[in-house]
């Protein structure tokens, strides 16, 4: 039966941060977790980012410690700060050969994994993947310019889901951020707004 089909999500924190910036939404991690938990068996929730951990206060920190008490399996390491030659502040925070390990430990137990990501990158691992008998479906968009999904990808996916026609459904309401103000920080039943080191997040669309 389809609702039984085994699905687990891997996020590339990063990347889907900066889509979902490009296209002027921010994420509601709660309302994303219900929608794939509507679409069959949800296995795991993987999210992957890095952390600069020499930083008195982390702004992605609260959406990581949202994720890790509510569903989600958050994956982590330091990000690297280096100066370029140029003399700009640069951070390299790749997470991709973790994902990449996970999604192939993990197929054999799946019939379906959602990759949030547009990365080239990937679409050996989508290809690897399929091989094991396992549907991929990438979720990035092509409705920017440029577009925020390699082509590579997108092709060697078995589904393109343009996130665009997802945003209603896991897209932050707009009331929201008013009204969250006003809430107490241990609060934990709305995650806090999705937010990354900007140096982080350009890196990964470079």
């Amino acid at each position: 039966m389809a609702d039984q089909e085994r699905i687990a999500l891997f996020i590339d924190g990063a990347n889907l941060y900066a889509t979902a910036r490009t296209l002027g939404f921010d994420i509601d991690y709660k309302r994303l977790l219900k929608e794939f938990q509507s679409r069959g068996k949800l296995i795991r929730a993987f999210y992957y980012t890095a952390l600069v951990e020499d930083q008195e206060y982390s702004s992605i920190r609260p959406l990581v410690d949202w994720l890790d008490y509510n569903g989600y399996s958050v994956v982590t390491k330091p990000a690297k700060e280096f100066v370029d030659s140029l003399g700009r502040r640069k951070v390299k925070g790749n997470m991709d050969i973790e994902l990449a390990v996970d999604a192939m430990e993990m197929a054999e137990h799946l019939d379906h994994i959602v990759l949030f990501s547009g990365d080239g990158d990937f679409r050996s691992l989508v290809e690897a993947v399929q091989r094991k008998g396992v549907r991929v479906s990438v979720v990035s968009t092509n409705a920017t310019q440029p577009a925020m999904v390699a082509d590579e990808l997108r092709r060697q996916a078995d589904e393109f889901i343009d996130i665009i026609h997802l945003a209603a459904k896991i897209g932050r309401d707009s009331g929201e951020r008013g009204e969250r103000q006003h809430r107490p920080a241990q609060d934990r039943r709305t995650a806090p707004v999705e937010q990354f080191d900007s140096a982080l997040a350009d890196d990964r669309l470079e």
